[in-house]
Parts: C-alpha cells; sequence; structure tokens
C-alpha cells in the first residue's frame, strides 16, 4: 500500500505538470491580455459610468454667436464622461477659424491633457503671408513644464517657462490665465488640477492680421503653417474665455471632471469638447477641422475622477 500511495503521487504531480505544460501558455496570454485591460483602464468603475454623447450639452445663444444676452447651456450637463477624446501621435492637429482671445487684457484657457511626452498642445497664430512675424501664441511642455511664448510681427518672441511639471500617463487639468496684460505684460498664472502653481510673466495674445487660427496638437512656424512641436497625447474639453477666471472657477471646472461644462458662460468664447468632433460648442460657430486625430474611446487609463 506504501508503493502504491507513493506511485498514485507521482502520477498526480506528473499529470499537474503536463497540465501546466500543456496549458501554461494559455494561461499566461490570458493574464498579460487581463494586464493590458486593466492598464487601460477596461475595469475602471469610470468605464461603466454613463457616457455623454457628442454635442449632449451646449451652449444655447438666441441672438446668435457672440452674443451674451439671456445665454444658457442646453441638453445634459451634469458632467458626465465624455464617450471620446481626440488622441494624437505626432502627426495629428485641430485647426478652427479663429481664436476668439485676442486683443483683450485678459483671458483664460482651460483643457485636459494625457501626455505620453513632450509637445506643444495649444497655438494661436495669423494665417497671413504677409505677417513677418505670423502673430503666434503657444502653450506646451518641453518634456514636462509649462511655457508660453508670444510672437510678434517683427519675428521676434516674448516668453516664459514656469516650474510646473505635467505628469506623463495620466490625465491633468491645465489652466493658463492671464491678467491685466494690456498692451503689454501681464501675470500668467498656471494652475495644475484646479490648483495654483506657479505665476510667470506674459503678453496677451493680439492680432490686427486677417485669417486668426487657432490649433491643437501643434504649432504652426512661417505662415505656411508647418507643423512642429507636436503633441504625443490625448486632448479633451478644451474652453476659452476673454478674462481672468477666479481660482474658485477654476477649483469648479476641476471639481467637474473631464466632461464639466464651462463656467462664466458670458465670457466663454469658445468649446471643443473634443467628444468624437472637433466642433466648437460655445454657440460661437468656431467649427475645428481635425487631421490625422483620432476620436478614440479607449481613454480611461490614468483618469481618476476629481
Amino acid at each position: 500500500m506504501g508503493f502504491m500511495s507513493v506511485r498514485l503521487h507521482h502520477l498526480k504531480i506528473q499529470s499537474a505538470m503536463e497540465y501546466l505544460m500543456t496549458y501554461g501558455w494559455a494561461i499566461l496570454v490570458i493574464a498579460v491580455v487581463l494586464g493590458v485591460l486593466y492598464s487601460l483602464g477596461i475595469f475602471s468603475p469610470s468605464n461603466f459610468a454613463p457616457k455623454a454623447q457628442p454635442g449632449s450639452c451646449q451652449v444655447f445663444r438666441p441672438n446668435g454667436p457672440n452674443t451674451n444676452y439671456n445665454i444658457n447651456l442646453e441638453g445634459t450637463c451634469s458632467g458626465e464622461l465624455p464617450q471620446y477624446v481626440a488622441q494624437f501621435a505626432g502627426t495629428g492637429y485641430i485647426v478652427a477659424n479663429t481664436y476668439p482671445i485676442a486683443n483683450i487684457p485678459s483671458y483664460s484657457i482651460n483643457m485636459w491633457i494625457y501626455m505620453n511626452e513632450g509637445g506643444t498642445f495649444f497655438d494661436a497664430y495669423t494665417n497671413y503671408a504677409g505677417d513677418p512675424g505670423c502673430g503666434s501664441y503657444n502653450i506646451g511642455a518641453s518634456p514636462v513644464v509649462v511655457s508660453t511664448w508670444n510672437k510678434d510681427y517683427t519675428g521676434n518672441w516674448y516668453g516664459s517657462s514656469s516650474n510646473v511639471v505635467i505628469p506623463f500617463n495620466s490625465w491633468n487639468m491645465l489652466t493658463i490665465s492671464l491678467a491685466n496684460g494690456g498692451a503689454g505684460t501681464g501675470t500668467i498664472t498656471i494652475y495644475l488640477n484646479g490648483v495654483a502653481s506657479d505665476s510667470v510673466s506674459g503678453q496677451n495674445i493680439s492680432s490686427s492680421i486677417p485669417n486668426p487660427l487657432i490649433e491643437f496638437g501643434g504649432v504652426s512656424t512661417g505662415c505656411q503653417g508647418s507643423l512642429v512641436g507636436k503633441l504625443d497625447g490625448k486632448m479633451s474639453n478644451v474652453q476659452t474665455y476673454n478674462t481672468y477666471l477666479t481660482p474658485v472657477e477654476i477649483s469648479s471646472l476641476y471639481s467637474a471632471g473631464i466632461g464639466g461644462a464651462p463656467v462664466k458662460l458670458q465670457n466663454l468664447t469658445g468649446w471643443w469638447p473634443l467628444n468624437g468632433n472637433a466642433n466648437d460648442y460655445s454657440g460661437n460657430n468656431n467649427n475645428g477641422v481635425p487631421t490625422n486625430v483620432i476620436f478614440t474611446g479607449m481613454w480611461q487609463g490614468g483618469y481618476t475622477p476629481p
């Protein structure tokens, strides 16, 4: 009986080893796939939350674009997560037909960013061949320190680099606010995830040249629009205002999350949720045109709801 018990034990071990050798690779592949899906956020609770349809929330301006009387939000504006975000892979960009934050003493730019590596994610410039400087203004991180630069019409650059670091491989809300720029230099406050993180000097965005444009995902240099400083990452919920947002308002934007609606509607000049398209939902008709941009639903990895 002792011999038979030992023999039976060895047979069980041999059988278990044969099972592992036969199915081990399949088990390993399944484990790897599950790990990848987890890293992409497939199993995140936020992935099972209700998703906002493209254009489900927008600003209604009963008196037409660029008017402020009796404006309000319409649709489902409860901060639901977007179905899609814009994905840039170093070759894509979005151009809108005007930049609505020019020639004003104060402005704010608010956006959600996911960076794989450094790049430029906002640019305002003039599309006019007679302008030697191209009047460019851009915001970027190289590699992860936020900087703002303004190019005048003689080709001179004025800019500042902050000490704000945008973490890679995670979603973060970035806000750039200029107070009292006037015709000269004002103070740009940079907020990361609703918190004021640094202040630098900067100028207002100005343009007297026809056909001004804004661009997401890269910087156009030369008046022919060649793309440099390309973004490798994702972007969502870009908002522009013709005023300096207060810390309380910026904190409120962050608390609303990546799908949050704008604040201070009377000062909202552009709103691009980038939820499946590049349309402007501010009611001002500044729709964008995407080139080599993917609107992906696989974006939840790296997002932590506020």
